[in-house]
């Protein structure tokens, strides 16, 4: 329950609802350390607090960085601070991204929109150990062009060999020639074995719940696909209850979760 005290270091927009803000220790040389999937409760000095996953290189222990997009008052709050301005800062809590038991398999990253965010420490860990892992296969989608995060990233691995990024939006607009259809239609030609694979998903529920079904056509096992519950997360440890879902209260015992442990939930409209 105990903050620390951050300054911000760096702001970055992403698109016009969605910004970055990269955060340093207020006091010391205090190091960050934390697993891919794992988030923060960030705390605006009168307006409150919220949970957001860490989106920063896991590798990288003297900074912090968080992806978000503008949808209350806490988050309205934190577009507006500036490089210098204090943020409250506990954490990291919940369940992470299975990186170490993905070594030796192929990796399949399947992201919708925001939640590429929470996915991006996967793809830094990996290429910081890219000799373990088999091949590595990121699809991304969003609804436009304009929705597109982290651009300079995906321009950096797009030009890799050693990691195979596709791209598609819903709509294109502008200048777009890409590929244009939802996510989960790059999944039936993407480069991976099934039965020796680690999928990691995390958008839209609607997205996800598709993305499982196509990933178990490809002969993906339920125990092998992974996806982030990051939704109705409030306190970060469980006590107000506004997370559970069914059986589990996803800021304890999630964000991440089995597609196995957790479908007989996950398929339930109504929760």
């Amino acid at each position: 329950m105990l903050i620390d005290l951050f300054s911000i270091r760096r702001t970055m927009k992403e698109t016009f609802d969605t910004f970055s803000l990269e955060l340093e220790p207020q006091y010391g040389e205090k190091s960050f350390t934390f697993a891919p999937g794992q988030f923060n409760m960030l705390y605006v000095y009168g307006v409150g607090e919220v949970p957001i996953s860490i989106s920063g290189d896991p590798t990288r222990h003297k900074s912090l960085i968080h992806t978000t997009r503008e949808v209350g008052t806490v988050t309205r709050a934190m577009r507006k601070l500036k490089v210098g301005d204090t943020l409250g800062v506990r954490g990291p809590y919940g369940s992470s991204w299975p990186v170490e038991k993905a070594v030796g398999c192929d990796v399949v990253i399947v992201a919708g929109g925001i939640g590429l965010a929470p996915l991006r420490p996967v793809i830094y860990y990996i290429l910081s150990h890219r000799e373990k892992y088999g091949k590595v296969v990121l699809l991304y989608g969003t609804r436009t062009p304009e929705d597109i995060l982290f651009r300079k990233d995906l321009e950096k691995w797009r030009g890799r060999f050693d990691l195979e990024t596709h791209l598609t939006v819903d709509r294109a607009t502008g200048s777009w020639h890409g590929n244009v259809g939802v996510v989960t239609t790059l999944i039936g030609r993407a480069p991976f074995d099934p039965l020796n694979c680690m999928a990691m998903v995390c958008g839209p529920e609607i997205m996800m719940r598709f993305t499982v079904l196509e990933l178990q056509k490809r002969g993906v096992e339920d125990g092998k696909i992974f996806i982030s519950m990051e939704r109705n997360m409030k306190c970060g440890i469980g006590l107000c209850g506004h997370c559970q879902l069914g059986p589990t209260f996803v800021c304890k015992e999630g964000p991440v979760y089995t597609y196995k442990n957790l479908k007989d939930v996950f398929l339930k409209r109504e929760m």
